[in-house]
């Protein structure tokens, strides 16, 4: 078996452990821990906004690194009261109808994209037994092209279709999809999606849910990466 690559943004992961080793660059930062690595994607010293972030190389180098499955973490607003903010959930789908082209493998660009079940089966198993949080199982992601946030008629629009809306999962997926890794995500929800609650969303109001959350996830992270990684 490969090893297992946790990917995600600073505030979810935290800031790399003293123990990390920087093993590339791609150009953002990759942290080996042994049986495990982090890939920040958003980056570390500079920030990458999620239209510029290069999904095909991130995931070619956790191939290159002996990884075959991905845990991506990612922050996102949901299309419905319910699920609210502060939950954790792990889609089984997504619809990414604008995604800009991936080609993370020339000669696999024609896969059939999607969560691997039996990745994201035991995800689900390990979560449950150890992280100390539930998890809801099941919702469809909708990916928007960022950076900025949805207008209300267009939450209105996707929020019949989908539960959750965020900017990274779909692309990353795809991408693990042409190089035959592993992929499963778990998405947090930071915030209503803008006009959910009757009011008009604030960037204020996602940092804030951003901050309220990171703790809680890292500390379920604690937990369940040394599962899945063994």
């Amino acid at each position: 078996m490969g090893r297992l690559a946790v990917v995600g943004k600073v505030e979810t992961l935290g800031p790399p452990p003293g123990t990390g080793r920087d093993v590339a660059r791609v150009p953002l930062a990759v942290f080996d821990h042994g049986s495990y690595v982090t890939l920040y994607r958003h980056g570390l010293e500079t920030y990458a906004a999620a239209h510029h972030i290069d999904h095909a190389a991130h995931l070619r180098a956790l191939r290159d690194l002996g990884c075959d499955r991905v845990l991506g973490l990612s922050s996102v607003g949901s299309l419905h009261a319910d699920p609210p903010v502060g939950s954790f959930v792990a889609p089984d789908d997504f619809i990414a109808l604008d995604q800009p082209p991936i080609v993370a493998d020339a000669t696999r660009q024609h896969v059939v994209p999607g969560f691997t079940a039996a990745w994201r089966a035991a995800l689900l198993d390990a979560w449950r037994d150890v992280a100390g949080e539930p998890i809801t199982d099941g919702g469809v992601y909708w990916q928007a092209n960022g950076p900025r946030f949805e207008t209300r008629a267009e939450v209105r629009l996707v929020a019949r279709d989908a539960d959750l809306v965020g900017m990274t999962m779909a692309s990353e997926c795809v991408a693990a999809n042409q190089l035959d890794l592993a992929y499963a995500g778990v998405c947090v929800v930071d915030n209503l999606a803008n006009g959910v609650s009757g009011v008009t969303l604030t960037v204020e109001e996602f940092e804030r849910g951003v901050a309220a959350n990171a703790a809680r996830l890292r500390a379920s992270l604690e937990r369940v990466v040394p599962v899945l990684a063994g």
